[in-house]
């Protein structure tokens, strides 16, 4: 049998456009093992691709803050000291950088994003004042509780599907991937992968996007008894 799934979204599953690809909802569908979707993203975004995809909703989402797995829904971290650190990066000046409504964090419920637009320099400082964790994702900076991670998260969510976290085969393209990496028992990093993911992965691929995810699950399928 195949092995469970733990699959980062936006680099991972999308083009290079930052679109799904059709092929996304064909190889979730298909997929014989539990599929986790991982992300930095608020929780209604794996949730509602889960849905369109016909899947179970097993899902990580806001670097780990937020999990959810046959029905049972977690929640790790601090929000309180994430809000008291936005207030200050705020009042220093600072802005999330997100114009009109603000769909990135709307739903967010443990972090924050600020777009890369934002004073870098500023959130870390800030983030450092509050012991919280910053992360850069390629797609935003995260604010987020040091304790928190998608590694951590799948380790809960993998008990609950019947698996230990070494079951699963893990591919994503960013730092917030690397704690994933660590506790799967196989990681693939996508060739637009950051260097912290490379690093922290069993294997680099040669192709990027969503095309070097399907070369990747193309292997362990064919390796599967």
């Amino acid at each position: 049998m195949v092995p469970p799934l733990a699959l980062d979204i936006d680099g991972t599953l999308t083009t290079p456009e930052h679109t799904i690809d059709p092929r996304t909802l064909s190889l979730l569908a298909s997929w014989e093992a539990p599929v986790v979707l991982a992300t930095g993203k608020a929780f209604p975004y794996p949730v509602a691709l889960c849905h369109f995809a016909g899947v179970p909703e097993r899902v990580i989402a806001e670097n780990g803050g937020v999990a959810m797995a046959d029905g049972d829904l977690t929640y790790a971290g601090d929000p309180e000291r994430v809000d008291a650190a936005v207030e200050a990066f705020e009042a220093r000046g600072g802005d999330l950088g997100w114009d009109g409504v603000d769909t990135v964090n709307r739903w967010r419920e443990t972090e924050v994003a600020a777009s890369r637009t934002a004073d870098e320099a500023l959130l870390r400082a800030v983030a450092e004042e509050f012991d919280l964790a910053f992360l850069d994702t390629g797609y935003a900076y995260h604010l987020t509780s040091a304790d928190t991670s998608k590694g951590a998260a799948l380790g809960g969510v993998a008990e609950r599907v019947g698996y230990a976290p070494e079951d699963f085969v893990a591919v994503g393209d960013s730092e917030n991937d690397a704690s994933m990496f660590d506790v799967a028992g196989e990681a693939y990093a996508v060739a637009n992968a950051d260097e912290t993911a490379k690093g922290a992965a069993d294997h680099v691929l040669e192709r990027g996007y969503v095309d070097g995810t399907l070369d990747a699950l193309s292997r362990v399928r064919e390796r599967a008894p």
